[in-house]
């Protein structure tokens, strides 16, 4: 990689022995700082993070996947990293593909980076057939609202510079933004601004057990805080 400071920030809740799985595959040897955001689990998740010797920091109660990132960004922002990559704790994304989400960044310039599983080398193994059609259909939906011909725009495995937080038209501190709304309003902003954006090829695999919880999404209460960002901002009640 280079020798810019890069953070991987992986993002628990409740997530137990996949936490401890997903900090084991980490690669022994890499180019990245590791930061776990741990939104207020009440199971074991922290104890497994405290045994792994990274950096973390800890919500005392459950607060939301887009708090969670912003927790993140913050750390980023104070400690002078050029970039970070943010990928869930539960075990699905494979750490050792952080490089790969990186590369564009570090070795083509980009400026944000969105991971596939549909993209030609990724995996999607046992994904519920639901989720793949909602997948597909959110990404077309993403598309008609911002132009950007992507495959996975609901793939948490995502890059980005830190510099994009220097831009003033991007206010990811909105209170607003705290659940499953944040990632949808990045998106959305970093492509319709003219951001260099690329999407990569990456693994998202679920559990095979079909009794094994997958997701904290909820059917729609939590679509709705996906989708709603996309039309509050094309139609411009929020910025």
């Amino acid at each position: 990689m280079d020798t810019k400071k890069l953070l991987a920030v992986i993002v628990a809740y409740n997530t137990d022995l996949r936490t401890k799985m997903t900090l084991e595959r980490l690669p022994k040897e890499r180019a990245f700082d590791v930061l776990v955001v741990n939104d207020g689990s009440t199971d074991n998740t922290q104890q497994f993070v405290l045994n792994s010797g990274v950096s973390y920091v800890l919500h005392e109660k459950n607060r939301g996947l887009g708090a969670a990132i912003k927790s993140g960004i913050k750390y980023a922002l104070d400690n002078k990293y050029y970039a970070m990559v943010i990928l869930a704790g539960n075990n699905k994304d494979d750490p050792s593909q952080i490089d790969t989400v990186f590369a564009p960044i570090i070795r083509e310039d980009y400026d944000y980076v969105q991971g596939s599983r549909f993209s030609k080398g990724g995996r999607w193994d046992n994904l519920p057939f639901f989720r793949f059609v909602m997948v597909k259909v959110h990404a077309f939906f993403v598309y008609l609202i911002t132009g950007f011909p992507g495959s996975d725009a609901l793939n948490g495995f995502r890059a980005y510079k830190l510099s994009i937080f220097n831009d003033k038209r991007i206010n990811p501190w909105q209170e607003w933004l705290d659940k499953y709304e944040f990632e949808s309003y990045f998106h959305y902003k970093v492509i319709t601004l003219g951001y260099k954006v690329k999407e990569v090829a990456v693994s998202k695999v679920y559990p095979s057990d079909k009794k094994q919880k997958y997701s904290h999404i909820r059917p729609f209460v939590d679509w709705w805080k996906i989708i709603r960002p996309y039309l509050l901002l094309k139609i411009g009640i929020k910025k």
